[in-house]
């Protein structure tokens, strides 16, 4: 193999190489060359760079790296190396939330997580260590989302931030956040409940499956959704829960529903009432599917139950007169927790076991219906003896009056 021939420019130390390739004028294309000593001591001879294409550009060059302002090409390479390798090591909140997530494969609400993540932390902070983040910053998020958000889902989307601090640090991969994240305080517990009325006018669309227009004209009602509404009224199961639903959690000899990742993490047992007993029974299995509720097929793809039916719900709640503000498949759970502590037959802890709430305290918000019960039945006794007193007076009254 040939030798490169270099030659030598009207600047010392300055050398090129002519090329193959030609220039747009048709000259021969020129790669220079610099030597130099830089300030360490070291000798260097290596190329000026890709861009420089004149020898009076290639002897700027010379002059700043023998003079320290700009490195020589093997310091450059070897600062990019170690830059990058930095990177690979350095847990970013982006790179904490992707190992965070491969140890939880099948994490609770990890949609509401990972739509928190990809649309609020990353943006703000998605780049950066725990320990780069300032106070300043998580304020001016706070202040942000406040402005859009609602406060539980301001909450959410600090209380995600902490956990990936914990995280890091839990695991010793990083520093945590430098302060303490404080979450603001949301007061967002509704219970809803139906009254006699609601009651009646939903099941009987619930039941019948169809709603008519002024006009006369019938429209017939999801029957998933039906029947999803129908499983929360009777059983006070969660949307989740009832659509997660196989058909081997439903013991039907022994009388039990298996809930698959409730909210409180471990599988729960409740009991299977007769009215879900029989509607499920009557209920066809699609296509051999494992789901009560299976989704749509999609060839190639794992089975999955049906996504939601929210759009259907709604329809359900305007059809049988609701209120907006009514949550159909939660406001349901309410309503079957309500029955059930207003009924004076079930006490708080059976209703909490029913409910699968691992708190008592997530259980006490129906102990005023119960209380109003206990009261009412106080008052029987006081009722019965005015009522005898009543009897009595009007006896005297007639015997005297003889």
């Amino acid at each position: 193999m040939p030798q490169a021939q270099f030659h030598r420019t009207t600047y010392p130390s300055v050398l090129y190489l002519e090329t193959a390739s030609r220039t747009p004028d048709g000259k021969k294309e020129k790669i220079y060359y610099v030597r130099y000593r830089s300030p360490d001591g070291r000798q260097h001879f290596e190329r000026a760079g890709k861009k420089i294409t004149t020898a009076g550009k290639a002897n700027q060059v010379r002059t700043a790296r023998s003079r320290g302002t700009e490195l020589p090409n093997e310091d450059r390479r070897a600062a990019k190396a170690a830059s990058e390798q930095a990177e690979v090591e350095r847990w970013t909140l982006s790179k904490l939330w992707t190992e965070y997530k491969a140890g939880r494969p099948g994490m609770k609400r990890s949609a509401t997580d990972e739509t928190n993540f990809k649309l609020y932390l990353s943006p703000a902070f998605g780049d950066k260590e725990p320990r780069e983040v300032a106070p300043l910053d998580v304020d001016r998020l706070r202040l942000t989302l406040s402005k859009k958000k609602a406060g539980g889902t301001v909450k959410n989307i600090l209380e995600l931030l902490r956990r990936l601090s914990n995280f890091a640090a839990k695991k010793q991969l990083c520093a945590p956040l430098p302060f303490r994240v404080t979450l603001p305080k949301v007061n967002n517990i509704r219970t809803e409940d139906l009254n006699a009325e609601q009651m009646a006018r939903l099941l009987g669309i619930l039941r019948d499956g169809t709603v008519t227009d002024k006009a006369g004209k019938k429209t017939l009602l999801d029957q998933d959704a039906r029947e999803m509404m129908l499983l929360a009224l009777f059983t006070g199961a969660r949307r989740g829960e009832i659509l997660r639903l196989k058909w081997d959690d439903i013991d039907f000899q022994r009388g039990f529903i298996t809930l698959r990742e409730p909210k409180g993490g471990t599988d729960q047992t409740i009991p299977l009432p007769d009215d879900a007993r029989e509607l499920l029974k009557n209920r066809p299995r699609r296509d051999g599917s494992a789901y009560v509720f299976p989704g749509r097929k999609i060839k190639g793809q794992e089975e999955r139950p049906r996504a939601d039916a929210a759009k259907s719900f709604r329809a359900i709640r305007a059809a049988a007169g609701l209120p907006a503000s009514f949550r159909p498949m939660h406001g349901l759970r309410h309503t079957f927790a309500s029955m059930l502590a207003s009924s004076g037959e079930v006490d708080l802890y059976t209703l909490q076991r029913l409910l699968t709430h691992k708190s008592p305290m997530m259980t006490a918000r129906y102990a005023h219906l119960r209380d109003e019960t206990l009261k009412a039945a106080s008052n029987v006794a006081g009722r019965l003896m005015r009522e005898t007193t009543a009897d009595q007076d009007a006896k005297k009254a007639k015997g005297e009056g003889r």
